[in-house]
Formats: structure tokens, C-alpha cells, sequence
């Protein structure tokens, strides 16, 4: 059997050369719009009056709020990325199965896309504040009124700021798994169905592995998303209820210290690319890690 001929270095060099030329611009202006500032801020987070120190760092760790920060984090992120993502995969399977509306239930669903964290936050205030519609439904139902954000209530604040970005955030995994489900051929289901296949093993065998991508895709980005969300905290709690980048713009604005600031987000971006590393390689598919 013939094979192809090879092509000599020369030509190899020479392509190579001519897509290096036409991405070179691409690279310089990611660079510049990446490398820099984040060069930047590691040199501010490392940076002192006599030169490089870990003080930065250390006053970070001191702050009697750091740790209630930390903590609070986590507990919203290991509580809300499961609650969003059987919400968005519940309501991307009922837009599958294309009842009544379905088209209007899908943009519905994805208003909050549109509405940013502080505008979230201030629409739950209404609903959570003292005087707000929640405490109204009770007092018409007779019931005695809660102080649902009060300083000393965690379990209700932290009920309060899990309700809002839930409801902010779940349309953007909403969004990505049904980009999912649109791209895998009901001929597998229906093949499934054929063998026996009830829905649970449909959507466990079936469904779900040919959907892994889209669910990486969107653990990735809003785990990251999460490390990064305050506002919605801000406009509800105040100081209250401290999250981790809520901390840093606190340091930036309020303590006026842009080395503290930095060292805060520069924890972030590394538990955040540590967090995306992991998840990818928990993720990964199978067939492929072992090639």
C-alpha cells in the first residue's frame, strides 16, 4: 500500500513560521491584557517599603475577618454549585422534552443572565429586609416575623445570600447545559428505550456521559464564578456575611492598602486555577486519560 510522501523540513519550518506570524498579535494583545496586570498585582501582593515580603500576607491571615470569609465561601460554594446544577439540569431536560411554552420558559429562566450581582442582591433585599415582602406573607398568615439578616442569625443570612445567587446564577449553567443536550442525538435515548432503558438509566448511562463536556465547561466556570461573588453579600448583609473578594475590595476602598488587596486576589486566582485543574482531571474522560 502507498504512503503518503512525507513533507520535507523545509515546508514543515515554513508553516510553522507563517501561523507563528499570524498569531503573533494575537499572543502580543493576550499577553498585554493578561500577563501584565496579573505580573502586576503578584509584585504589588509581594511588594513592601524595602522591597519583596510575605507582610502582605500575613497581615491577610491577621485580619479577624479573613477566616469568617474563607468560611463562608466555601460553606456557599459547597452548598450552591450542587443545588444550581440539579435546578439547571432539571429545567434543561424539561426544555428537551419541549412541552408547552417551552420556548417561553427558556428565556424566562434565563432573565437573571441579564441582571448583574449588586441588582440581584438589591431585588432580594427587598424580599429579606425587616420590613420586606417575606415578613408581610407572614404577618397575613399570622405568623411572627424573622429578622432574616440580623447580624446574629447566620443560618438565615446565610439562607438569605444562597437564595439570591442561586437565583442570579443558575441561568448561566442552565444556559450551557442545554447548549449540552442539543448536540446529543435522541437516537441514543430512543436505542436505550428500545433495550429496556427506563428514564433514570437513560439519563445515567445515556445521557449524562455524552453531556460530561458541557457539565465541565460549567463546574469550571462557575466554581470560579463563585470564588468571585460579594456583591450579592454586600447589598444584603453589609459586612455581616464576609466573602473572600469582598474582603479584597474592602482592603482596596475602604483600608486604602493595594498590597493586602493584592494578596487577596492573588488566594483566589490560585485556588481558582487549582480548583479548575482538579476539576478537569476528575472529569476527564476516561478513555482518554489512558491513551
Amino acid at each position: 500500500m502507498a504512503t503518503a510522501p512525507r513533507r520535507p523540513p523545509t515546508a514543515k519550518r515554513r508553516s510553522t513560521s507563517a501561523a507563528m506570524l499570524l498569531i503573533a498579535p494575537s499572543i502580543v494583545f493576550m499577553t498585554l491584557l493578561f500577563g501584565w496586570p496579573m505580573v502586576t498585582g503578584i509584585l504589588q501582593a509581594f511588594g513592601g517599603p524595602t522591597g519583596l515580603t510575605t507582610d502582605n500576607f500575613a497581615r491577610m491571615a491577621a485580619d479577624p475577618y479573613f477566616w469568617p470569609s474563607v468560611r463562608n465561601t466555601v460553606l456557599l460554594i459547597v452548598v450552591m454549585i450542587p443545588v444550581q446544577f440539579v435546578l439547571a439540569l432539571t429545567m434543561a431536560l424539561l426544555i428537551r422534552a419541549k412541552p408547552k411554552l417551552s420556548s417561553l420558559y427558556f428565556y424566562i429562566w434565563a432573565i437573571p443572565l441579564a441582571v448583574s450581582d449588586l441588582a440581584a442582591g438589591l431585588v432580594w433585599l427587598v424580599v429579606f429586609t425587616d420590613r420586606g415582602y417575606l415578613n408581610s406573607l407572614l404577618a397575613n398568615l399570622g405568623l411572627q416575623p424573622v429578622s432574616w439578616l440580623a447580624y446574629d442569625n447566620f443560618a438565615s443570612m446565610f439562607m438569605a445570600v444562597l437564595v439570591a445567587e442561586v437565583w442570579r446564577a443558575t441561568s448561566l449553567v442552565f444556559v450551557i447545559v442545554v447548549a449540552g443536550l442539543q448536540s446529543i442525538p435522541k437516537d441514543y435515548e430512543e436505542a436505550a428505550g428500545v433495550f429496556g432503558a427506563d428514564f433514570w438509566d437513560r439519563l445515567r448511562h445515556v445521557t449524562l456521559p455524552l453531556l460530561r463536556p458541557s457539565l465541565q465547561t460549567a463546574l469550571i466556570l462557575r466554581t470560579i464564578l463563585a470564588f468571585q461573588t460579594f456583591a450579592v453579600a454586600l447589598a444584603l448583609t453589609g459586612q455581616n456575611y464576609p466573602l473572600i473578594v469582598g474582603e479584597t475590595y474592602r482592603w482596596y476602598t475602604g483600608l486604602q492598602d493595594a498590597n493586602v488587596a493584592s494578596a487577596l486576589a492573588l488566594v483566589v486566582m490560585v485556588v481558582s486555577m487549582i480548583t479548575a485543574v482538579g476539576y478537569l482531571r476528575l472529569l476527564r474522560d476516561q478513555t482518554e486519560a489512558s491513551r
